[in-house]
């Protein structure tokens, strides 16, 4: 089941320090563009994921093809694809060894979830956590415990 409450959701951004963001865009009018600044800005480091733009640069970042290439352990991936589309992102998630996926405002597959749950990754579903941060009163990051 995706998590829904507060505590559970604030403890998932308490731990993750490393996030992949798939689907993310070079275009400023474009939401994961914002998002993937929010989350540097609050001490995440983001690999952005996106084979249109593969090999640039973004927010300082190389983007990747694909989740398999990044190399170094993601505790999430944020999905900016439509819901018919994230199954896909999940899968590599799984494969990838996440520990967590997070699937935007808009963006639901209670299928994909399942599955990821049954693999061990928490799952939250139509939330943006640049929007969860704050609201939950996470503005600074702390770093996890050791």
């Amino acid at each position: 089941m995706p998590l829904t409450e507060d505590d559970d959701i604030a403890e998932l951004l308490r731990s993750t320090r490393t996030i992949a963001l798939v689907g993310a865009s070079d275009r400023p009018s474009r939401p994961s563009y914002g998002v993937m600044r929010t989350l540097q800005m609050h001490g995440y480091r983001v690999f952005p994921v996106n084979p249109q733009i593969t090999g640039e640069h973004l927010h300082g970042e190389f983007v990747w093809r694909e989740l398999a290439q990044i190399g170094e352990p993601i505790d999430l991936v944020d999905i900016f694809r439509n819901s018919e589309k994230a199954g896909e992102a999940v899968d590599e998630a799984i494969a990838a060894g996440a520990k967590a996926v997070w699937m935007q405002l808009g963006v639901i597959d209670k299928a994909a979830a399942e599955r990821a749950e049954a693999a061990g990754l928490k799952v939250v579903m139509d939330r943006c956590p640049a929007i969860e941060i704050p609201r939950l009163g996470l503005s600074r990051i702390e770093p996890p415990a050791t």
